[in-house]
């Protein structure tokens, strides 16, 4: 680089002007001059089909403790250290590099991919639409809700999505971090202006659009703008009431959840803060979702409402798990648990004192206990 601002030494030329310009082009997926594809382009795609596709493969495991990605397979499944791309550091030289409108660029591919994996989940819910319907009216009745839980199609499915969701979201959460940590190295005085500005912009129509501007500076917002743009892109199939199939896809979610139970590698890992399959990730992905799909719906008010009714319906059947005989089904019962903490601790909907009311916080801190305990003991035996 010093040696061609030299340049303007024997020549008539601006470099300043050419490296902002040439940067300018990369921040963009293809550039404007030459048309092939750039840095922001490669990058993004990198992080989306390499790094994330083997977190969904069950390689990777995201660490909200470490606020990264950290590899769980060896070097010979995993043909790179998921840390080295993924930390703190590294998402913030990205955003050094990319610029807002390159890390704007990535959040939109990430939301078009969430998007896309909520239309399949509607078509789930689609498919066991009755029994959905029947469930969501029968959380009173503990033996009926047991059969109609088992008519359910799909269940594994929904929970993979959903898991899924919640590793991308997580993403969009560091990149959304690190992008307003360089915004407020480079640009603090815009940066309070536009909080000051978010904060105080009155409640209405054009709220959305602040909410925009602030989420393009890597302010964390209730509801991500860019994933309710991504879901409202998405045009239905059929002829379905959306909002009572985003209804419905809460009340299945919270009735299967304590399938994960039965897994194995659903094991709550307390050094890195999370589940080993990244279950925990599925809290992001229900809260982000009830707060974007009823926004879409024009139905934001009810947000409270639904979450209110998925954490009845959750506990409900979480609380069943203490009855059940089968050791296979509760192999990984307290990590289960440990889910609703989560989901209840991300929320800015929920609150404990309401978890308290529908799940005995004592078996919260049983969980906890039993958690460290049995990794305690695994440590010991190696």
């Amino acid at each position: 680089m010093d040696v061609l601002q030299s340049l303007e030494n024997y020549i008539h030329i601006d470099i300043s002007r050419v490296f902002n310009n040439v940067l300018l082009y990369q921040t963009q997926p293809v550039d404007g001059l030459t048309g092939e594809h750039t840095i922001t382009h490669k990058y993004t795609n990198w992080y989306l089909e390499v790094l994330l596709r083997h977190v969904s493969q069950g390689h990777i495991i995201y660490s909200p403790l470490q606020k990264a990605f950290v590899s769980l397979s060896s070097e010979e499944k995993l043909p790179f250290s998921a840390e080295e791309f993924s930390d703190v550091k590294e998402l913030r030289a990205l955003a050094e590099l990319l610029g807002p409108y390159g890390m704007r660029y990535m959040g939109e591919q990430l939301m078009y991919r969430v998007a896309l994996y909520v239309n399949e989940l509607k078509q789930v819910v689609i498919s066991n639409k009755e029994t959905l319907m029947q469930l969501r009216t029968s959380f009173d009745k503990p033996d009926v809700m047991v059969e109609l839980a088992k008519k359910l199609e799909n269940p594994e499915n929904v929970l993979q999505r959903l898991t899924i969701i919640g590793v991308l979201l997580s993403f969009r959460h560091m990149l959304q971090n690190v992008l307003h940590d360089t915004m407020v190295d480079h640009a603090p005085f815009l940066i309070s202006s536009i909080k000051d500005f978010s904060d105080n912009v009155p409640a209405g129509s054009d709220s959305i659009y602040v909410t925009e501007m602030a989420g393009s500076a890597g302010f964390e917002c209730s509801v991500d703008p860019l994933l309710v743009a991504a879901i409202r892109n998405q045009k239905p199939e059929g002829g379905e009431d959306q909002y009572t199939l985003s209804c419905l896809l809460m009340v299945f979610v919270a009735v299967i959840i304590p399938r994960r139970a039965s897994t194995g590698n659903s094991a709550f890992e307390p050094s890195l803060q999370g589940h080993a399959n990244n279950t925990h990730c599925m809290a992001r992905a229900i809260n982000q979702l009830a707060q974007a799909l009823f926004l879409v719906h024009s139905r934001d008010n009810d947000v409270e409402e639904r979450l209110k009714e998925f954490l009845a319906l959750a506990s409900s059947s979480l609380l069943r798990l203490g009855q059940e005989n089968e050791k296979e089904a509760i192999r990984t019962r307290e990590s289960v648990y440990l889910l609703l903490y989560i989901i209840v601790q991300e929320s800015n909907v929920l609150s404990m004192d309401l978890l308290e009311s529908c799940f005995p916080y004592v078996l919260i801190r049983n969980a906890y206990s039993a958690v460290m305990n049995s990794t305690a003991a695994t440590s010991h035996h190696r």
